[in-house]
């Protein structure tokens, strides 16, 4: 049920006039109408946390009415009329039939099947012996109940056992006086019984397909935000190109053409100059890699006032994968420090990436070694691990239940594609465990120009 909606009325703070409230929302408002509609939240929600409340309820309200007949010995009235009810059945029997008929209710609305035609044939069965009880009514609160919560195939069959056992009922086994304005009453009742089951089972429905509507339209407005925050994102990378590439430009032209002539004057800040240059181009190149493959992150939330981790931060990030129970071997070679910023960031994430896989899927017990070579022109990244230790379980390559691979070696693919690298990921044949080899082609510093490079 929707919440409340205030009272129609006037918005005297910005002086305009609220619109008058209409359907559902104009009978929250009426004093009348709105304390029904309260009253009925209430009992659905008490209804909600204790469903076998109602249904006791209805039993016992049934058998109250039934009492009368009980101790009469089934000598009561039937409809328009005075019935041939036998009065020879002890208390006892005509008890047992109203018990028949009312119990099975308790369960009307979790098998309104059953419930339906347990009351059914219990009812034929006390028509035959002549008995006419008010808990008769127990047939109609279980077509209704089959109205609302069952099957409407078994419903038809249920109305037309309904209508032969009336027919049957009022005509040959209980016959009344007036027997035609008896059927046409019971007929009338039991109508009612399935169009009012009917009419609350079709608002059920209809309430279902708002939720499941609005729940949907609340999906799609969440994804027409993200998607505008993707296009706003990509708007703002290709400005962010165009402005930094273009100052880098200016920067890079301006350094080359001071160095040449701070060279020409033997100028010491000659080699301050070129080294303004060189960074300069270094730098735009990692804005070329950088812009082509930005995409909105998924699982990591960057800080953004954090420095991007590097090559001397290895040692923290080897400490805390041994602290988690990992040994890991570490061994560099070469100037690793001569590398670009972008260059050490892609190697600290590739091996986050293979340690991290080798704790998920090869265990604590297992052994790592670490090995990162650097030249003039490439950079091997090598991690490898001695597998699971025995008796843990082979081990697969890590998978994101798709058929395709998961997403920390998808992202180590990735990094090593903004370098152009090799990337050979698999189990190792001879001593078994995992491998993760990552050839990355760090490209040279262009030589200085005087008249500078632009990004295109």
């Amino acid at each position: 049920m929707n919440p409340e909606p205030s009272a129609a009325g006037a918005d005297t703070a910005r002086g305009t006039a609220l619109p008058a409230p209409s359907g559902l929302d104009a009978a929250w408002a009426h004093p009348l109408l709105g304390r029904l509609l309260r009253g009925q939240s209430r009992q659905q929600r008490l209804d909600r946390r204790h469903p076998w409340l109602l249904d006791t309820v209805v039993v016992l309200a049934i058998a109250l009415v039934s009492l009368p007949d009980v101790f009469s010995g089934g000598r009561g009235d039937g409809p328009f009329g005075d019935t041939g009810n036998r009065s020879d059945l002890p208390i006892a029997v005509v008890l047992g039939f109203a018990t028949a008929a009312i119990v099975p209710l308790w369960w009307r609305r979790r098998a309104p099947a059953f419930t339906f035609f347990a009351i059914a044939l219990v009812s034929l069965a006390q028509w035959s012996l002549g008995i006419w009880q008010q808990s008769s009514i127990s047939i109609l609160v279980a077509l209704y109940s089959l109205a609302l919560h069952g099957s409407l195939r078994i419903l038809g069959w249920a109305a037309a056992v309904t209508l032969v056992e009336l027919v049957l009922a009022v005509c040959f086994l209980v016959p009344v006086e007036r027997p035609l304005p008896g059927i046409f009453f019971l007929m009338g009742t039991a109508t009612a019984a399935v169009a009012i089951g009917l009419t609350l089972r079709i608002r059920r429905m209809y309430l279902a397909t708002l939720e499941d509507r609005a729940a949907r339209l609340e999906i799609e407005r969440d994804q027409r935000v993200r998607l505008t925050a993707a296009a706003e994102r990509s708007r703002v990378a290709r400005e962010m190109h165009d402005i930094v590439g273009h100052n880098l430009s200016v920067m890079v032209g301006l350094a080359d053409g001071a160095a040449t002539l701070a060279a020409n004057r033997n100028e010491h800040s000659a080699e301050a100059l070129r080294i303004i240059g060189d960074t300069g181009r270094q730098a735009m190149g990692e804005l070329r890699r950088m812009l082509g493959v930005l995409r909105a992150e998924q699982q990591e939330n960057v800080r953004l006032l954090s420095p991007q981790p590097g090559i001397r931060d290895l040692d923290a990030l080897l400490g805390r994968v041994r602290a988690a129970g990992l040994t890991v071997t570490y061994r560099t070679m070469g100037d690793l420090d001569a590398l670009g910023n972008g260059v050490q960031l892609t190697v600290y994430r590739i091996i986050q990436e293979a340690l991290t896989n080798t704790i998920k899927h090869a265990g604590t017990g297992s052994a790592a070694e670490v090995t990162v070579a650097a030249d003039t022109r490439e950079v091997r990244i090598r991690v490898a691990d001695t597998g699971a230790p025995p008796g843990a379980g082979g081990r697969t390559e890590p998978s994101t239940g798709t058929g395709e691979p998961g997403h920390g070696l998808v992202g180590i693919r990735q990094r090593a594609a903004m370098y152009g690298g090799a990337v050979t990921i698999g189990p190792r044949d001879t001593v078994g465990g995992w491998i993760v080899d990552v050839l990355l082609d760090v490209p040279a510093a262009p030589a200085p120009s005087a008249s500078g490079e632009h990004l295109s």
